[in-house]
């Protein structure tokens, strides 16, 4: 194989692997992704006529921050789940694959388990499961003598249990993947030394999982953050067809959550990074 493939020759294999979603998004997506751009700085008003805009300049940006209530609380409250959620998600995700990559019998039912919800249950099925209470250990988390930060914690996951499970069948995939690459050889050479199972974790797994942790915490936010339960989707929804604001205000608001998203991401992968940086 080497006398066919050189180095040079695999970045290119690899850059038509890419390609087909390259052109995919440069014919059906980037057009109305910066089309949607250019609307947040009018009045949009759709018409027999067809689309009508008045430039208005930042003026949505100005009024999502300082006249819509609904838009910032929802943001807010956004801001105060995110990082605990997407944490817990991948903290999670990470114990369960671990175990779920020992060797023990009917171990291929268990995986099964844990990503059939992934499967089963879509943004109405969690809609509804959260009108009728069901996404929480009913009195857990009110009978719960915690406080501080880590009380906060633990009445966050049992409020949302359900949900937590359902957004780790894709990271545990993807944590699963990596266990099963590591070489063994470096493990037992560690306990020959001997390192034991916490060191062994901290020194040696959690280093090498760094880059699938930050693959999984990008998922995880972005997932999160436009499914349909998400307060903000729905306020960015609802603004979209009003009479008084419509397709430019909603627009405008869009790019405010892109904006944080991005921010959010950002954030993760410095923390990822510097705690990489310090297990080396």
């Amino acid at each position: 194989m080497k006398k066919f493939f050189h180095t040079r020759d695999v970045e290119h294999i690899g850059y038509l692997f890419v390609l087909p979603w390259i052109l995919g998004f440069a014919v059906f997506t980037a057009y109305p992704i910066f089309y949607s751009l250019y609307l947040s700085f009018f009045k949009v008003a759709v018409s027999n006529n067809g689309i009508q805009t008045t430039f208005l300049g930042l003026q949505n940006y100005i009024q999502a921050f300082t006249g819509d209530v609904n838009f910032i609380t929802n943001l807010g409250t956004y801001l105060q789940q995110i990082f605990i959620f997407s944490l817990l998600i991948v903290i999670l995700a990470l114990l369960i694959a671990m175990m779920l990559n020992q060797k023990i019998k009917g171990i291929g039912i268990f995986r099964t388990i844990f990503f059939l919800p992934v499967i089963i249950a879509s943004g109405p099925v969690l809609q509804k499961l959260e009108s009728l209470g069901m996404t929480k250990i009913g009195g857990a988390a009110a009978t719960t003598t915690l406080t501080g930060i880590f009380g906060v914690i633990v009445g966050f996951v049992m409020n949302n249990l359900i949900i937590l499970l359902w957004f780790t069948g894709v990271p545990i995939l993807i944590f699963l993947a990596a266990l099963q690459k590591q070489d063994n050889n470096i493990f037992e050479a560690a306990r020959i030394d001997g390192a034991g199972a916490w060191e062994i974790f901290w020194k040696i797994t959690l280093p090498q999982l760094s880059s699938m942790i930050l693959v999984n915490m990008v998922y995880v936010i972005v997932t999160y953050s436009t499914s349909d339960s998400q307060p903000v989707i729905s306020t960015i929804s609802t603004n979209m067809f009003a009479q008084n604001t419509g397709l430019g205000y909603s627009a405008a608001l869009a790019w405010i959550f892109f904006v944080i998203i991005a921010a959010v991401i950002g954030i993760m992968a410095l923390i990822i990074h510097l705690f990489e940086r310090r297990t080396r």
